[in-house]
């Protein structure tokens, strides 16, 4: 790990932390100091200041670890954050009912980009029925109509490919992958008419992500001013579009992840209004498209840098292919086993969201992997460190290695560990909506790869920038390809 980019990246998480347990302790939040059991150990952030600034955010967590166990209290000025190291202490963190355990605001500077009418801008009953919108939007029979755009979006992209040449991997995933998600989310008004013109306002409002806009979210600053732009231009494009179709006739209707959405209706028989499928797309997009173009780059790093994996991966595909023919179908993808634990092990080295955080509403008791019990006061707040649970060695062998066999049949370290072993896409209650829809999408791509191109990897190894809301790839990513003969 980067030393600089690493005390960077805490720095931020620790003023993110600071800043929204401020806000939720000026407001209505009490602590309640009564408990049934001891308070978790508790350490001033003060004496570890130097570690942190010699050895960065996760020796500091494995220090507290070994000295204090599996959950340990960081006061920072006053405000206390619980960690919780291990599948053993992160089972109330992911299967709490949001009214004992939940986000909290913590997502606040997310409002001004989804809208107040989804997500973090309304309360946690309608957040709910709204998710249920998105498991029936991404359901099984969504995906498997999904797969024939994906594939033929992929196959018109890297068409455009010549027979060699150098490419920067970060760049074409990310625009493969937001082409991907005008054609199966978006629908084909988007794709076919104003794929440009929704690219780049969408970049403007990911770009528009910065510090200042996580902790000053509604400050009058130029990058807000300038993603509050972007979003009003997007929101007018997706109004029109569902105008369009709710004044076209039933059966002109498409049938996809938009008009899904268009259909959805809350228990009271209300259905979703214009904003609120415009706040749901942005949602997805937000929270898809860069988190998948992000994980396919880094896929790609780690497989061009250990050679026996590249090497097990081409050879599923040609036993893909002997089987399947060509064109690949949802069954085809579903085979791809050897694929899938590379993109697995790659999320467990590299998770887009490092640490994850929710707010205490109910005192609760944690048991930890040491047998000791404590008590969680309401009112703290909770810190699952995903990257770092997912490097705990009783759990993962040698777990600095890039070893995808990990997941196999028959070894499968994450099941072997126990529930909660293996959390990059969150887990419980919690869990991302979208997790079969991006490995499907991931393997589109990389299929479409291995069996068309010959790679290396021709730039160093990257580091990763933890400067952004979701780490990525340091720089560019540059690979050089060769088009293979067709078989």
């Amino acid at each position: 790990m980067d030393l600089t980019n690493s005390v960077v990246w805490f720095a931020i998480a620790l003023v993110f932390i600071i800043a929204v347990t401020a806000k939720i302790a000026i407001g209505r939040t009490m602590f309640d100091p009564i408990c049934k059991r001891p308070c978790p150990p508790l350490v001033n952030s003060g004496s570890l200041i130097k570690l942190l600034l010699t050895k960065g955010p996760q020796a500091m967590i494995r220090d507290q670890h070994k000295k204090l166990g599996s959950v340990f209290t960081v006061s920072f000025f006053g405000l206390k954050v619980t960690f919780l190291v291990g599948p053993e202490a992160s089972g109330h963190f992911y299967q709490g009912l949001e009214s004992e355990i939940s986000h909290g605001n913590t997502f606040e500077f997310l409002v001004p980009i989804f809208g107040k009418e989804v997500g973090y801008g309304v309360d946690i009953p309608t957040r709910t029925e709204q998710m249920q919108f998105y498991n029936e939007a991404l359901k099984l029979s969504t995906r498997r109509s999904n797969v024939d755009p994906m594939v033929k979006e992929v196959e018109d992209y890297f068409s455009k490919w010549g027979q060699h040449g150098v490419v920067d991997l970060k760049h074409e995933f990310d625009k493969l992958i937001m082409l991907i998600s005008s054609r199966c989310l978006l629908g084909k008004e988007v794709r076919e008419k104003m794929f440009g013109e929704v690219y780049m306002l969408f970049r403007e409002l990911y770009n528009g992500m910065h510090l200042t806009s996580v902790l000053f979210p509604y400050a009058p600053s130029p990058v807000n001013r300038r993603r509050d732009r972007a979003r009003s231009k997007l929101a007018k494009i997706l109004v029109d579009i569902v105008r369009s179709r709710n004044a076209a006739s039933s059966n002109q209707a498409e049938r996809d992840v938009l008009q899904t959405l268009i259909d959805s209706k809350y228990k009271d028989g209300r259905s979703t209004t214009e904003a609120e499928v415009t706040g749901f797309i942005i949602m997805l997009l937000f929270g898809g498209n860069h988190t998948s173009s992000v994980t396919s780059t880094w896929t790609g790093a780690c497989l061009l840098s250990h050679e026996s994996c590249l090497a097990a991966v081409v050879e599923e595909q040609k036993k893909i292919i002997g089987k399947y023919g060509n064109h690949v179908d949802y069954n085809a993808l579903q085979e791809m086993n050897t694929l899938h634990c590379c993109i697995k092990e790659t999320l467990r080295m590299h998770p887009v969201q490092p640490i994850n955080l929710r707010k205490v509403h109910k005192n609760f008791t944690v048991r930890t992997r040491e047998g000791n019990e404590y008590g969680i006061p309401r009112g703290h707040t909770l810190a699952s460190p995903v990257l770092y649970n997912n490097s705990l060695p009783h759990i993962y062998k040698d777990p600095d290695a890039y070893d995808p066999d990990r997941f196999s049949v028959g070894r499968e370290e994450d099941r072997v560990g126990g529930k909660f072993s293996y959390t990059s896409f969150g887990g419980g209650r919690h869990r991302c909506v979208g997790e079969a829809y991006a490995y499907m999408q991931i393997k589109v791509i990389w299929s479409h790869l291995l069996r068309n191109f010959e790679l290396k990897l021709v730039s160093p190894f990257p580091k990763t920038n933890w400067s952004k809301l979701v780490p990525e790839p340091k720089g560019k990513v540059m690979v050089s390809f060769k088009r293979v003969a067709a078989a």
